[in-house]
């Protein structure tokens, strides 16, 4: 009854549908994106010749993220979802990924439970807008210059290169980026994705105990998007960044948990998610 095939161009008007299902928000560019960064790796899910459902993926070396899910209503509770997820684990190992990540809505731990993810940590997606703020010394702008460095740094935390991703960010000709710089080195960075009034906060990336300078790079960036609507999801965990923002007015949307197929291979350290879709 189901089969899969990957997703091309004519699926985009399809996934943007099923996705505004779920108030996702997302548009045809999104899935361009996806597609360009993962070509093979990105799934619509059929029932005969009906489009039921979308799955997106993408690898990095040894690490893949298991991205968006969504089945239609009418075809839940027939294994349509399972279907999506294994098809996916088994593209993601034919490219030699060896660790798979996804962050799960809450009441969905269970489903990836059964299909041999296990949980991480939870992460909170924050909502709020950009809002004027000095910031301390060693903050500067990132550019494409930067970009080795950024991979690096992103590399040490992630634990994979996270190239064909960073680089369409970090040279977008809307986006913008920060790095905290000691003796010419990337010690953190953050990028962010903006869009007409509206920005995705992340990546960013630190060593472990220094929030003093993420919070900056957070500064910096939301100075830079004072007034827009700005979104990023990070590690419960991270106290001061959560507490930073709350009391600028930023308030939490919803809550996920980060999980993996195989062990994790990311290193400890203050991170803010590049986005639910890739990790």
């Amino acid at each position: 009854m189901f089969h899969v095939k990957s997703m091309s161009e004519q699926d985009f008007p399809f996934a943007v549908r099923i996705t505004d299902q779920m108030s996702w928000n997302m548009v045809e560019e999104d899935f361009r994106f996806m597609v360009g960064v993962e070509p093979e790796g990105c799934f619509v899910l059929f029932a005969d010749q009906e489009r039921v459902g979308i799955a997106t993926t993408v690898s990095f070396g040894k690490i893949g993220w298991f991205g968006n899910l969504i089945v239609s209503e009418s075809n839940r509770k027939k294994g349509a979802g399972s279907l999506l997820v294994k098809h996916s684990i088994e593209y993601l190992r034919s490219k030699g990924v060896e660790t798979v990540g996804l962050y799960a809505y809450i009441d969905k731990v269970p489903f990836y439970r059964k299909l041999g993810f296990e949980y991480d940590s939870d992460f909170i997606v924050l909502t709020g807008k950009g809002f004027s703020s000095t910031t301390g010394p060693g903050i500067v702008e990132a550019g494409k210059k930067d970009l080795e460095q950024i991979i690096d740094r992103d590399s040490s935390c992630f634990g994979a290169s996270r190239r064909k991703v960073l680089e369409p960010i970090l040279c977008g000709r809307h986006n913008l980026g920060y790095r905290y710089m000691k003796e010419d080195r990337t010690v953190g960075f953050v990028l962010a994705k903006v869009y007409d009034g509206m920005a995705d906060l992340g990546p960013l990336v630190c060593p472990k105990g220094c929030n003093d300078i993420a919070i900056s790079l957070l500064k910096a960036a939301l100075n830079r998007l004072k007034g827009s609507e700005v979104s990023l999801c990070l590690p419960a965990k991270e106290k001061s960044l959560v507490g930073m923002l709350v009391a600028h007015r930023f308030a939490e949307s919803f809550r996920v948990a980060r999980m993996f197929f195989h062990p994790s291979t990311t290193s400890d350290c203050v991170y803010v998610a590049e986005s639910l879709e890739r990790g």
